[in-house]
């Protein structure tokens, strides 16, 4: 028993027994495991996510056609059907920037009008900057399924990576990039103990508790043959310190405890490798001799211009330390090659490590800071002990993985590793002359960019007191007045806010504003004069409503295009938000304390000296919802010059990256030519030399950074 890595309160948080465990690879087996499971659930579906889109689909046949609806009509399906079952679904409220690749109108109008036991949550419960990033399903606290998919676009995906398959693409029609990724699927004790985790999110976010379930349903698909029965199954977790939440970091220690205890080999698939803790732990494991090989499966490149400008570079700065440490070549970073012609590569997403055929860690962390501390995680992890059945079912696992990647079987890669006993020469000898193989990764990117980008990049902070420091209190005592007053002119405004909300709520007025209504007010509009009118008006009363800012400058790019629309978006949210401000100042702190709850505080100072730059971070980073924030801006009477010069430069990214770069994408998906190519180039460019502007000015603002952060206490002695 001391030589087991899996230990409670040191590197995971509970373990439990697993009746069944089934590993998944790629998102077409999960995905068809998953909806099979939550066709059995009776009373409880649990969703916690990254991401999520009601219009995914889960399954499909040979002639590409889905035999399911859309995973939002599934689940109103479902819920219909059963009347003892409850959905709940929490997802990141994410960060504007992410815009562009969201579901629009999740949730509003016909693309999906929930059923109502089916219940949704965005989550915006976290540390500045952070995000809740697991991706956990629990039906009937029987079935649970951990991961690194989300039920979103593109995760749905063959072993085969087809680079043009039509059941692989997004919700215009374009091709997605081949998706590789890892789940598991796991029934028993740990399923109810995932259950109880997924429970206390939802608790947090929404201050709702939620039942367990009454009895557990045998909701485990019978079509799906288990990998191992029986066995021990440890959940290991990463929570930021935030409000009254105690920190985890069991996931970090799990890693490192892991690769420390590895004799033979070391087998990793991860979509990042930033983190300075596994750099480390590597690190020592190559330098000690005759230690282990250490295989690593990355994608070439990361997806997106932010992360490539950004995780990239952090990466290839570790894997120069990691090369310098190789003395002795046991070390192996790959992308895998599904076109040698073309040299496409695989997109990477899984988040998984195998040491020896002793443990396997499968779930949503990826190998960067930002999931060893900062942002919200869940893995499961599954050790081997003495158990032979479970040794061999990890090893099947590992050379499974290899196998699609090498285009062989699982059988020749574990005939070809037992003769070799070496994963370095058994990648070698299966991936010479393949379409498919294993490429060693070019990790490297231009000088020009590795000077750009600090050692300690604001994109992937070890700790939320970095980001916390550049947002700090964003709050001014505010003078005295009459109370009297400030309590009259609050019970006016808040009724007519709530007299608003309640026409929207309650009144054929929600019905009005549906998809096919929008298409034909959209083309009227398009062609009135009035259009920039209409436009700011909208902004003004969404502000008042908080309905969600992103939709309206996506309504606004639809009916003005172009600069026009960059323009009027741009006013249309400084008019808000001045609008919003002057209420926020009408109301009062006190009032609007007694509004917003503890999420004011959310929203702290910083402004004395740095008042601009406080609310270009504030509009940059997901701290509240646009509507709170300008109304807790004029609450605490923040600077008004600072507010609306503050207001248009951290908007202004957001706004021309949904209205401008959105469109020309969708020429370029639509018509595929040079020219559409170039501009989308062009654009990428001035964006990339905003940011690099705008950093170069906050640094000569001398805004707090990670590099003034007093070091934080040893990875043994956190969370």
């Amino acid at each position: 028993m001391s030589d087991l890595i899996l230990r409670e309160d040191r590197n995971c948080w509970k373990i439990a027994n697993a009746s069944r465990v089934k590993f998944l690879i790629d998102g077409a087996a999960y995905f068809s495991a998953l909806a099979d499971a939550m066709s059995r659930a009776r009373e409880s579906i649990l969703i916690l996510g990254w991401d999520f889109d009601s219009r995914t689909r889960l399954k499909y046949n040979d002639d590409h056609s889905s035999p399911l609806p859309s995973l939002g009509d599934f689940l109103n399906s479902l819920a219909a059907q059963k009347r003892a079952l409850h959905v709940h679904i929490l997802v990141w409220d994410f960060a504007m920037i992410f815009a562009l690749d969201r579901e629009v109108i999740p949730f509003f109008g016909r693309a999906w009008r929930r059923h109502p036991r089916v219940h949704f949550h965005m989550d915006g419960n976290h540390p500045v900057g952070a995000s809740h990033h697991e991706k956990i399903v629990v039906i009937d606290d029987s079935v649970a399924f951990v991961g690194g998919n989300d039920l979103t676009k593109g995760r749905w995906d063959t072993p085969e990576h087809r680079p043009q398959d039509p059941r692989r693409t997004d919700f215009n029609g374009g091709f997605l990039p081949p998706h590789h990724d890892v789940q598991v699927a796991v029934q028993g004790e740990i399923a109810a103990a995932l259950g109880d985790l997924a429970r206390e999110r939802w608790r947090r976010a929404t201050g709702r508790r939620l039942r367990p379930p009454s009895s557990r349903s045998e909701c485990w698909p019978p079509a799906l043959a288990p990998d191992v029965t029986d066995v021990p199954v440890a959940i290991a977790r990463t929570e930021p310190s935030y409000a009254a939440n105690k920190a985890a970091r069991e996931i970090e220690i799990l890693c490192c405890d892991a690769i420390a205890a590895a004799r033979r080999w070391i087998y990793i698939e991860n979509q990042y490798l930033t983190s300075v803790a596994l750099s480390d732990a590597l690190e020592k494991c190559l330098r000690r001799p005759n230690g282990p090989e250490v295989v690593i499966i990355v994608p070439q490149a990361s997806h997106g211009w932010l992360e490539g400008a950004t995780m990239d570079v952090l990466r290839e700065r570790l894997v120069k330390r990691l090369r310098a440490a190789d003395r002795d070549r046991r070390l192996r970073i790959c992308c895998p090659v599904i076109e040698a012609q073309t040299e496409e590569c695989l997109s990477v997403h899984s988040k998984l490590l195998i040491v020896d055929n002793r443990l396997v860690r499968i779930g949503s962390a990826n190998l960067s800071n930002r999931s060893m501390g900062f942002d919200s995680e869940c893995d499961l992890a599954l050790e081997a002990g003495d158990r032979q059945d479970v040794q061999n079912a990890i090893g099947r696992l590992r050379n499974s993985l290899l196998a699609e990647h090498l285009d062989a079987t699982q059988e020749k890669v574990a005939a070809c590793l037992n003769e070799t006993n070496s994963l370095l020469d058994t990648i070698k000898a299966l991936g010479e002359n393949r379409k498919r193989t294993l490429a060693l990764a070019d990790c490297s990117v231009p000088d020009w960019l590795d000077q750009m980008i600090p050692e300690s990049a604001i994109l992937d902070p070890e700790a939320p007191v970095a980001p916390e420091k550049l947002v700090q209190e964003f709050v001014l005592s505010e003078k005295r007045g009459s109370a009297s007053g400030a309590l009259l002119r609050g019970v006016v405004i808040l009724a007519a806010m709530i007299a608003l909300a309640a026409l929207w709520r309650w009144t054929p007025l929600e019905d009005w504003l549906n998809l096919d209504r929008l298409g034909v007010w959209f083309a009227t509009l398009r062609e009135s004069n009035h259009a920039p009118l209409w436009v700011t008006g909208a902004f003004l009363l969404g502000g008042i409503i908080a309905f969600p800012v992103t939709l309206l400058i996506f309504a606004a790019a639809f009916i003005l295009e172009g600069w026009r629309a960059i323009v009027f978006s741009l006013l249309g949210c400084a008019l808000s938000a001045i609008l919003i401000y002057a209420i926020g100042r009408g109301l009062g702190r006190k009032q609007v304390v007694r509004l917003t709850g503890a999420r004011l505080n959310r929203v702290n100072t910083l402004i004395s000296k740095q008042g601009v730059l406080a609310v270009v971070a504030v509009r940059l980073v997901p701290i509240a919802p646009y509507s709170l924030v300008n109304l807790a801006a004029g609450a605490v009477r923040v600077p008004f010059r600072d507010f609306v010069y503050g207001t248009l430069l951290g908007m202004s990214p957001g706004v021309v990256g949904i209205t401008f770069f959105a469109d020309q994408l969708e020429q370029l998906i639509r018509s595929p030519n040079a020219i559409n190519l170039m501009v989308l180039v062009g654009i990428l460019f001035f964006m990339l030399l905003g940011i690099a502007g705008l950093r170069r000015w906050i640094a000569s603002k001398q805004v707090p950074s990670a590099r003034n952060v007093p070091a934080p206490a040893t990875r043994t002695e956190r969370r």
